[in-house]
């Protein structure tokens, strides 16, 4: 199996984290989106032009969600239940509220002017983490391992791109500090 999709991304990366954590072979085939070389090779795989794509033979998967659903299925993992469906949700919800304020900063916007859309998206993610950071402990959180990787690879992220100020949230605090002395975290760190 190849795993197409960037470095950094912590899309991409929750899928690697996984496979690590479960000795599932995949070769991650590192683009730069948003090279003009690279974003044609990732178009010809998804149209939609996201990361990460998972090549499995003749199927071709993108979107972390469907890649996590087919290879748990791969390997005989049980699934998520509809509860940590729902946390998943939220965490993405985050994440993809900071990638769009991330392309608007590097597209030259101000992040911080009172406009409407960044100040639903920093709503937003004020609200998701203290959310996250309330329910850490509930057991459907702490029973699923990929709803782990999925934060710990947000909050990495946040971190490594400087996107937010999460220190108020001492339980999201902690758990990013645990998780990143994992084996998988060190491995797959964006930051070498």
């Amino acid at each position: 199996m190849q795993l197409i999709g960037s470095v950094p991304s912590p899309y991409v990366r929750r899928i690697r984290i996984w496979a690590l954590q479960n000795n599932c072979n995949i070769e991650l085939i590192s683009l730069d989106i948003f090279s003009a070389q690279d974003r044609p090779k990732m178009a010809n795989k998804n149209p939609a032009r996201k990361i990460p794509i998972l090549i499995d033979g003749d199927l071709t998967l993108s979107d972390s969600n469907s890649i996590i659903r087919y290879l748990l299925e791969k390997t005989g993992k049980s699934k998520l239940n509809w509860p940590q469906e729902h946390l998943l949700t939220t965490i993405n919800a985050c994440n993809d509220s900071l990638v769009e304020m991330l392309l608007c900063e590097r597209s030259g916007l101000d992040t911080r002017s009172d406009a409407l859309f960044f100040n639903l998206q920093n709503e937003r993610i004020e609200q998701t983490l203290s959310f996250l950071n309330n329910h850490l402990n509930d057991e459907q959180f702490k029973s699923c391992e990929y709803l782990n990787i999925s934060l710990y690879c947000l909050l990495d992220w946040i971190s490594f791109r400087e996107l937010t100020d999460f220190s108020q949230y001492s339980e999201l605090v902690a758990f990013h500090g645990q998780f990143s002395e994992r084996q998988s975290a060190i491995e797959t760190n964006p930051r070498h």
